[in-house]
Parts: structure tokens; sequence; C-alpha cells
């Protein structure tokens, strides 16, 4: 009964994404420049921009890998490759296909042996943290704007909604893993509205919402007490890689501080990043390239406006389609060829520990075994991190990780 809106629901979202797609490379872009103009732009570069380029897109997509590293400090930097690439190749080219980059993410993390409790809070800390980079990014970038112009006032306007969201939801945060009452209060206070969200939407609603926050509050605490410095600067270097790429591409393609300030181009990128954090089109195409020209040709002449639109084409030109190629082959590797993804075997742990006294101890998994046999009914509630996670336990320093063979 539900496959029909469903699927009528999914041809109305790739319709929707292909028209505006079209729509702006097709009219919206040309009427700014046309694509001749552009295409003798980007051959004008000489080899050291060209180098530059390539150099900032490469770092920009390694330090995707570190800030997942960051999380999980267990996971290979090739593994954090694979796992990045894959998911960016399904949401780039998909509509709506973020559901699914997050399937890949979570089949390739589970076969290298990590557990729900792992990609649950690799998902929850990674997406806060880009949350917080994506409002605070506009508030820094209107900070420097003021040294080289006056702020229009919707710039203005979105740093002040950027900021105030962002003091909401650190101060949430911040009591959310402080307080165990404030944790239990929020959870039934949403409760009733992530119920009548799961209908609406044909989803199973969450059993216990308050037990979801207090085991994410105890799990998410415990990590970013440990790891929580790495991960912010993880996070912004991240963040700035990205717009260095851009930075990059204005300076290949001849256009000088005079012309576009780095000023003004950081101020594009995280206004831009910021409108485009929930995508209509799959990774926001046609929607960032508009919004980027816009912004840094207003008020520039022809021959400015052409350069600027031949940078922002060529920077999500590198930054958009190398990972959907490289994704695949991810993908594929993964698939058939496991072994050049899995770390290499470690030797075996002992068969038991002895304690002080010299009296035998029971396996790791053992114990694990032995608490959810004896663990009583009533305490078998659906959390969003369940109890045993034994990354964060390695990322905290109290035992190894081994992942499975």
């Amino acid at each position: 009964m539900t496959g029909g809106p469903r699927r009528g629901r999914k041809i109305v979202r790739t319709a929707v994404s292909v028209g505006l797609i079209v729509a702006a490379f097709g009219f919206a872009v040309p009427h700014v420049a046309s694509y001749r103009s552009v295409w003798a732009s980007m051959q004008a570069m000489t080899w050291p921009h060209t180098l530059l380029v390539a150099a900032a897109a490469a770092a920009s997509m390694v330090s995707y890998w570190i800030m997942i590293r960051a999380v999980l400090p267990s996971l290979r930097l090739r593994q954090a490759a694979a796992v990045n690439l894959g998911s960016n190749a399904v949401a780039s080219t998909l509509p709506a296909g973020g559901a699914l980059a997050m399937g890949v993410s979570w089949a390739m993390l589970s076969s290298w042996g990590f557990s729900t409790a792992d990609y649950v809070l690799y998902t929850l800390i990674t997406g806060i943290w880009n949350f917080f980079a994506l409002l605070g990014l506009p508030v820094l970038a209107l900070l420097v704007l003021t040294t080289v112009r006056r702020p229009d006032t919707a710039l203005i306007t979105g740093a002040a909604v950027g900021l105030l969201l962002l003091a909401v939801l650190a101060c949430g945060l911040g009591l959310l893993l402080r307080s165990q009452t404030f944790a239990l209060r929020a959870g039934r206070a949403l409760q009733r509205p992530l119920t009548i969200a799961s209908r609406l939407a044909r989803r199973p609603p969450p059993a216990d919402v308050a037990g979801s926050l207090s085991g994410f509050r105890s799990q998410a605490g415990a990590l970013l007490a440990a790891r929580g410095g790495r991960i912010t600067a993880a996070t912004l270097a991240s963040n700035l890689a990205l717009w260095l790429v851009l930075l990059a591409c204005l300076r290949g393609v001849g256009l000088s501080q005079a012309q576009v300030p780095w000023q003004s181009s950081l101020a594009a990128f995280a206004f831009i990043r910021l409108l485009t954090a929930f995508p209509i089109t799959p990774g926001g195409l046609g929607i960032t390239e508009l919004g980027l020209i816009g912004v840094l040709t207003v008020g520039a002449s022809h021959k400015v406006s052409v350069q600027v639109t031949a940078a922002v084409l060529m920077y999500r030109a590198v930054t958009y389609l190398p990972p959907i190629p490289l994704g695949a082959l991810a993908c594929l590797t993964w698939r058939h060829a496991p072994a050049l993804l899995r770390t290499s075997p470690r030797q075996a742990g002992p068969v038991s520990r002895r304690s002080a006294d010299g009296t035998r101890q029971p396996q790791r998994g053992q114990r694990r075994d032995e608490a959810a046999v004896n663990r009583p009914k009533s305490a078998e509630v659906p959390d969003l991190v369940p109890a045993t996670s034994p990354v964060l336990a390695h990322a905290l320093g109290q035992e190894p990780y081994r992942p499975k063979r």
C-alpha cells in the first residue's frame, strides 16, 4: 500500500533535482559567462597554478580521512579513505543519497569489526561537529570580511542567525553531556515530536528517546574528554582545506587579491555552505555553483565574472567529480579484494588472563557474553549508543582494539 506513494515521492525528488541542475547549468550559468569563455580562462592557467589546484584538492580530500580517524583512531588511513570516498560517491550521484551513503559506511565499518555503538557514535559526533563548523564559519568569515569592506545586511543577518543557533546547540550539548537529569528531561520532551515525525515519515517510532540520550551522553562524554580537541581541530582543518581549494582556483585563473580578496572568498564559501547544508540536489550540484558565482560577481566587470565562473566551476569539478570514480573503486576493492583494506592480522591475545592473585580471569568476549545472558529483560532497551564500544575503549586507552578477521 505504501509502495506507490514512496515511489511517487522518489520520482518527484528526482525530477526536481534534475530540473534544478538543468536550469542552473543550461540557463543560469551561461547567462553570467559563456562556456567558451570559461574554457578559455581555464586553458590560460599556468602549470604551477594547475599543480597548486591539484595539490589543494588532494589535501582537502585527505583532511576528511584524518577527521574520520580522529573519531575512530583504530581505523587505518586507507580504510578511512574507502569509507569517505565510497559514501561520497553514493551521496553525490543519487537524489537523497545521504541515507544510502550511511548504509555504505556502516557496511564497510562493520566488516572491519566495528560495532553498532562505534558507528552510531562516529556518525553523531562527526555530524554534530560538522554542523557546528557550518554555523561557526560564517561568523569567522564576517569578522575577517570587515577588514576589507563593510558586509551587507544579508551577510550580517546570516552570521547572527548562525551564531545564535551555534550558541543554543553548544549550550544544549554541554548540558546534555554534563547532566543526566537534563538528558532524561530532554529525551522525554523529544519523545512525542519524534514519534509524530516518524509516523509522518512512515518509520517505526523510537522506543525510548530518554534512554538513548542517556546512553549517548555517557559514550560521547568519554570520547570527547579523551579526543575532543583532536576532533575539533580535524573538523576545522577539513572545512578550511576545502575553502583553500576555492582560493587556489580563484588565483589560478588570474584573479588577484584586489579583484577578489581572500576574505570575500571565505565569506562566500561559508555562507553558501550554510545555505546548502540540506541539499536539494545530489551534493548541492547546481545550487552551490550559482550561489558562489552570484556572491563573488556582485559589482564585478564582465571579464572578472568570466574568471570567477571559471574558478567556481573548476573548484566544483576537482572536489565533486574525483570522489565518484575513486569511491566506486573503493567499493569494488572492499567487495572483491578486502585484503587490501583490512588491517594486518595481529597476534591473538591469551586464552585467559590472570589477576594479581593468580586466579584465572575470563576473556573479554566471554565477560560480554555472560553480561548479555544475565542482563534483565527490563534493561533491554534500544539505545542510540549501546554500552559496549571496543573502539571507544581503545580511544580511552582502556584496552587494545582487535578488529574481526
